[in-house]
């Protein structure tokens, strides 16, 4: 069964609409995906339905303000940590989500957002899945800078710089480096072309105004409004039980994401050794698994 719904959602300027679509039934367990970017989009979490519903998990869909299948507004304002916050708790009270069945996943970006979301809001949550995501952006930036661009073609890093110190971000030159000396290897390892279609149409329907402006240019460290983010000594304020996934090959430190799991007062670790970025896909076979064991298990304990 799948069910599409926009729900409108009240920001300082103006009410707009985000789009939401749940796949399957469950009474007790009811999945909200939080996508990465900021502004990407649902589409690459598509695997997810191949497997979850089967699983008697209920998936809910949604497209953040500002994404592809949503309202996307052009006020700079709106791309607002706290403002993004705000709109998940508008959306979880017009789906009639609660603790006793909402569980939330954040991927990449989306985990931060999960994180901030626990913290203000937590008494409402039965779980919490924190994706592929450090819970410190300066520790994210020093573990791209110290450990990941030295093992790069250090010619084609160069070049990269290079484009980004000119903001020249629309160069063709720039996304095609990227690709072959750094995606491929710590964001989908396969050959670009071999890409899962949903994650090519999802990455092509980015709102770059919002990724540019929270992110920065690339998934190769962080530049924009988020860079100074840090959560980790507050994890322990998040009392609900969390799931932590990392991957050997990701832009995450796997190490500080094993870290993180230790401080949530009753987290777990799921680690994705033959993973990156998107383990869902580039080790679906430890992710998927221990995704689907977790949400049981956790229902299970009531």
């Amino acid at each position: 069964m799948t069910t599409m719904r926009r729900i409108p959602i009240t920001t300082p300027v103006g009410t707009f609409e985000v789009q939401t679509q749940s796949v399957g039934q469950s009474p007790t367990i009811k999945l909200l995906l939080l996508h990465g970017g900021p502004g990407v989009n649902h589409e690459y979490f598509e695997t997810f339905g191949d497997y979850l519903p089967d699983a008697g998990i209920e998936l809910i869909y949604y497209d953040q303000l500002g994404s592809y299948g949503s309202d996307q507004p052009d006020d700079m304002s709106l791309w607002d940590l706290p403002r993004f916050v705000d709109e998940v708790e508008q959306v979880r009270l017009a789906l009639g989500l609660d603790a006793n069945n909402f569980f939330l996943l954040g991927h990449s970006w989306g985990g931060i957002l999960g994180i901030e979301y626990a913290l203000k809001y937590g008494q409402h949550l039965k779980g919490l899945i924190v994706s592929n995501m450090m819970s410190d952006i300066p520790a994210y930036n020093h573990y791209a800078h110290d450990v990941l661009m030295p093992q790069m073609n250090q010619a084609a890093l160069a070049r990269i710089l290079e484009i980004e110190a000119e903001e020249d971000y629309d160069n063709p030159e720039y996304e095609e480096l990227l690709m072959e000396h750094f995606y491929v290897f710590h964001v989908l390892r396969r050959p670009a072309d071999q890409w899962p279609e949903c994650v090519d149409r999802s990455f092509s329907h980015t709102n770059k105004q919002v990724y540019v402006h929270m992110q920065g240019p690339s998934e190769m460290g962080a530049r924009g409004t988020l860079v100074e983010w840090s959560r980790f000594d507050d994890l322990d304020k998040i009392d609900v039980p969390t799931l932590v996934i990392g991957a050997r090959h990701d832009t995450m430190d796997p190490g500080h994401l094993r870290a993180m799991a230790e401080r949530f007062p009753r987290g777990e670790f799921l680690y994705c050794a033959d993973g990156s970025h998107m383990a869902m896909y580039d080790d679906a076979e430890t992710y998927l698994p221990g995704l689907i064991s977790f949400l049981h298990e956790v229902d299970a304990a009531g």
